[in-house]
């Protein structure tokens, strides 16, 4: 059933996407758990009773995964707790300095939105909730949607467990997003919301943003490779199918200053789409959204990948780390065929929930300094406080703001 069809089935009428999200937060904040429930049943097809996932649930999704797989996840969680405590090293930047400071918290209560039922994204979870953690995060707690038979993927709840989290909850779309922003009478609301997630997802997030935090908003992904002739063909054509294969409207582009290597790579793309079980989306996202960009050379390569701001900057050229000084728009940037952006996807350490869509101009990749918040410190010592109000009390007159005036004056009046 296609989103036009699902959506006037469910509100009898045709829709804009902004207006369907916004009756399903309207109803999950009026309703609760019954709305929840109800839109996992209409959009998602799925009988939801209890919201919560259980204990046994989470027991029983140990025995339904490989021992390959949990011991992978394991591996992916060390990876990645160990890059973000590092990274915390530098993340609490405390100080003060004559009555003047700043001290960090963690924000209280993080809600994580994980998409995928037959596509899990266990990774995911890892990548979001254990920078939380180690942001030092009191409660954390994760959203998913469901299966038709009212199942989180085994896949997903083991990895929330491997990652510390507190409880996940069966709510998918944007009834997920509306039940974290809100509360329902099982899904706690949450102070920050965080993850990628489809059409409705990205919505909702805009829509109950002021009510609630949000990370970013996220869209579909983008690899941009930057090769040269001493770079394997076979190897950058796999690269860029690995993202391809996401979603039809993935991004995989190629800059080269070879004519003849960006020829070897398009015949290794068709050969190699040949044997993949995605072929049909990547195709779609490589005939629609992808490409190759002859460039005259590397510095003009990554001219353009400034410009355009890539979630992932991949250099497969001689000595690219001669070049990560000239790089600044970039959600990561990947240096050789040693460390393909498929691997930053599961097992490198930093998050791969990058920025999307050109925000890597101004923003950075999911990491602890996204769970804290600052708060600045006044505690002026009493013989700066004269030059202090004086000055203060001009500036507020100047602004017409009297009353802003008479509280500093009347504290000279007092001295």
């Amino acid at each position: 059933m296609d989103l036009r069809e699902t959506t006037f089935k469910t509100f009898g009428q045709e829709l804009a996407p902004e207006e369907v999200v916004r009756r399903i937060i309207r109803d999950v904040r009026e309703d609760g758990d019954n709305g929840v429930s109800y839109y996992n049943s209409r959009l998602d097809g799925s009988a939801t009773q209890d919201l919560r996932v259980s204990d046994e649930e989470m027991r029983e999704a140990y025995d339904a995964c490989d021992n390959e797989l949990v011991e992978a996840l394991r591996f992916a969680a060390g990876r990645v707790r160990d890059y973000h405590e590092q990274q915390m090293r530098g993340a609490r930047l405390d100080f003060n300095n004559n009555g003047l400071g700043q001290v960090t918290r963690a924000i209280k209560r993080a809600g994580i939105y994980v998409p995928g039922t037959r596509a899990p994204l266990p990774s995911t979870v890892i990548m979001c909730a254990i920078p939380a953690r180690v942001a030092g995060v009191e409660e954390v707690y994760l959203t998913s949607p469901v299966l038709p038979d009212g199942t989180v993927p085994a896949a997903k709840l083991v990895a929330a467990d491997i990652a510390g989290v507190d409880a996940v909850f069966k709510a998918g779309g944007a009834q997920g997003i509306a039940a974290f922003a809100y509360g329902t009478e099982t899904i706690p609301r949450v102070d920050k919301i965080f993850g990628p997630g489809g059409l409705f997802v990205t919505i909702a997030k805009k829509q109950v943003f002021g009510d609630v935090g949000i990370d970013s908003v996220y869209g579909p992904t983008e690899t941009m490779i930057i090769a040269d002739e001493s770079a394997n063909p076979e190897l950058v054509a796999a690269d860029l199918l690995a993202q391809a294969e996401h979603d039809p409207l993935a991004s995989p582009i190629l800059l080269t200053p070879s004519h003849y290597f960006a020829g070897e790579v398009d015949r290794e793309i068709e050969r190699q789409l040949r044997d993949m079980e995605r072929a049909k989306i990547a195709r779609a996202a490589i005939d629609t959204r992808g490409g190759c960009i002859l460039v005259s050379d590397i510095d003009h390569g990554i001219e353009l990948a400034n410009y355009y701001g890539p979630e992932h900057l991949c250099l497969a050229v001689e000595n690219p780390t001669a070049y990560v000084m000239k790089v600044t728009n970039a959600g990561g940037l990947f240096l050789g065929e040693a460390s393909p952006e498929a691997v930053g996807d599961y097992t490198a350490g930093p998050s791969h929930t990058m920025p999307t869509g050109g925000s890597a101009r101004w923003s950075s990749p999911l990491g602890v300094s996204d769970f804290l918040k600052r708060m600045a410190i006044v505690n002026l010592p009493e013989d700066d406080s004269e030059e202090l109000n004086q000055y203060a009390a001009i500036i507020a007159r100047a602004e017409g703001l009297t009353g802003h005036a008479h509280a500093v004056e009347r504290r000279l009046r007092g001295r």
